[in-house]
């Protein structure tokens, strides 16, 4: 089946209280979003549906072509539950850094310490070169044999230890903090290093620092294909007619490196309080925005850079930081601006990749151009 390549590809008050959808006015600016939209859908090869959501303070405004569930024809929805891919690296990153604010864990702790049954030619990476990608270590999800076990086993994963089994040298690619490379086995070591400086397990301690604190009340990191309802169908659109392809895949094949299932509406919150800094202080805020040349997957608008857990984006209407993710069946985009303020997300409801569909991955980026410029202040 043609999914099959897709499978492998890799604080102030107002925050923690649900957004109120407010009806946009249809500026310039967003008017051009909602015409990209509808372009989008249309287009072969394009998702079935797309939403967008603008925040700011806590007005949130949504945008929305195409349909949502093939099955019933209705529209995508800001309370869908969704796949929100490598998006959930950054709230691996915000509960990494919610514990270093409190002491239990430092930038400069280095994975030996925590994890001394690791390969030893990891030991010296520390949680710093994890966040930003400079680690070296290899990344499990490109070895044939994590393809091959994936491919037997879709619907129940192995326990997330397991996952770094799968990388097949375990030789660093480069002095750690030397180069920048984007490696899935980065987060799932930040995550096993959460577990055992804790004693809890990550699920347990991204809820106490993260998803209870920003009141993040449909957001979860499931084990298995499960979703809740509402949800919004993904869709593998290589197949005519697009297939759901919504729980083919457990979540714990990804884990704490694109595992989560959220809310147009939760990822919205918490990207802005994220990016604010409402999960850690002010040092280690500074640490997390130094950034380096290096792009999010996939990449995101405008000019990309990496920090820690976050890139940064520089458009030409302005500034952002956030994340992207694709995984099978969702491609997601989430920012803010630096004080958090004004919001902006982007789902749709297919994966989309340069690699996979460039020409709609063009359009894609188009539109989240457009979204950051409905969503900033105009000049």
């Amino acid at each position: 089946m043609a999914l099959i390549a897709a499978l492998v590809i890799p604080s102030s008050s107002w925050w923690g209280a649900a957004p109120a959808v407010a009806d946009d006015q249809h500026p310039p600016a967003t008017e051009a979003l909602q015409e990209a939209l509808a372009d989008l859908v249309q287009e072969p090869g394009g998702p079935p549906g797309v939403l967008v959501t603008l925040g700011h303070g806590p007005r949130l405004s949504v945008q929305t072509a195409g349909t949502g569930d093939l099955t019933t024809g209705r529209p995508p929805h800001v309370g869908d539950a969704m796949r929100i891919a490598s998006a959930a690296k950054a709230f691996n990153a915000a509960t990494a850094l919610a514990l270093v604010r409190v002491g239990v864990l430092s930038l400069d702790d280095r994975v030996g310490t925590w994890l001394p049954d690791l390969p030893h030619a990891w030991a010296d990476v520390t949680l710093r070169e994890l966040l930003g990608h400079t680690s070296g270590i290899p990344d499990f999800s490109r070895s044939e044999r994590f393809v091959a076990a994936l491919l037997e086993s879709l619907q129940v994963a192995p326990p997330p230890r397991q996952l770094l089994s799968f990388v097949d040298d375990p030789a660093l690619r480069f002095p750690p903090g030397t180069q920048y490379e984007y490696s899935n086995s980065d987060n799932v070591i930040v995550a096993l290093m959460i577990e055992s400086a804790t004693g809890r397990s990550y699920e347990t301690a991204l809820e106490r620092a993260v998803l209870a604190p920003a009141g993040l009340v449909d957001t979860s990191l499931p084990d298995g294909p499960e979703m809740p309802t509402p949800h919004l169908p993904g869709h593998d659109v290589s197949e005519q007619p697009p297939e759901d392809v919504t729980t083919l895949v457990a979540a714990g094949w990804s884990w704490a490196s694109g595992g989560i299932v959220s809310t147009p509406a939760d990822l919205a919150r918490f990207i802005g309080a994220d990016v604010r800094g409402a999960f850690t202080d002010a040092a280690t805020r500074a640490e997390q925005f130094r950034f380096r040349p290096g792009s999010s997957e996939p990449p995101g608008p405008g000019e990309n850079s990496a920090g820690l857990g976050l890139f940064r984006y520089d458009t030409r209407c302005g500034t952002v930081y956030g994340h992207t993710g694709n995984t099978l069946g969702y491609t997601q985009f989430a920012a803010a601006t630096e004080d958090g303020r004004r919001t902006v997300t982007v789902s749709v409801n297919a994966q989309i990749t340069p690699s996979t569909a460039p020409e709609r991955f063009e359009d894609l980026r188009h539109v989240l151009e457009l979204a950051v410029c409905a969503a900033l202040p105009s000049e």
